[in-house]
């Protein structure tokens, strides 16, 4: 598997980074849309960013326009509709495809993950979630840990909280 912290990523702003200054962290990376019938699901991934940043936990946002077009907007106009909205405070990244040929390198790793009920592959739409625990301080080469949810899996649906309090326990 290719190190997930080690791929290469823009900010929202295009600034180039990777995953590996959250390598501490419990993450949660969702492919949005500002157009969709889940985009709803903003307020709660808020929720979570609010609730558990201070334990070492931090919501990932990944736009992504290829279901229906319901991510058209730029980058000015994502972060405008983000921040005034939803009044979001997590990452940004830049727009990026989570399916198909031209799949980011991050989702094809993620992709190979499978759901509780033993799918992997493509990712179903907008919202589809992963969490990523790190690997435990003693063990800095293990790969990190990553369970994936399903687009209409609410963000504060038990299953979730429960896992990122699980992996915020564990260290």
């Amino acid at each position: 598997m290719t190190d997930i912290y080690s791929i290469p990523l823009h900010r929202l702003d295009g600034t180039p980074t990777t995953l590996a200054e959250y390598r501490d962290q419990t993450l949660l990376i969702v492919n949005v849309a500002s157009k969709c019938g889940l985009t709803p699901q903003y307020a709660k991934l808020e929720e979570l960013q609010r609730t558990y940043a201070e334990r070492g936990f931090t919501v990932l946002g990944f736009p992504c326009n290829q279901f229906l077009g319901q991510e058209p907007g730029g980058a000015e106009q994502i972060q405008a509709f983000c921040s005034v909205t939803y009044g979001v405070t997590f990452p940004m990244f830049e727009k990026l495809k989570v399916n198909g040929r031209d799949r980011h390198p991050l989702y094809k790793v993620l992709t190979e993950v499978p759901d509780d009920n033993g799918k992997a592959g493509r990712v179903q739409w907008n919202f589809e979630k992963f969490l990523i625990t790190p690997p435990a301080a003693d063990d800095a080469d293990a790969a990190p840990g990553i369970r994936r949810f399903r687009p209409r899996t609410e963000p504060d649906a038990p299953q979730i909280t429960e896992a990122i309090e699980a992996s915020l326990a564990g260290r």
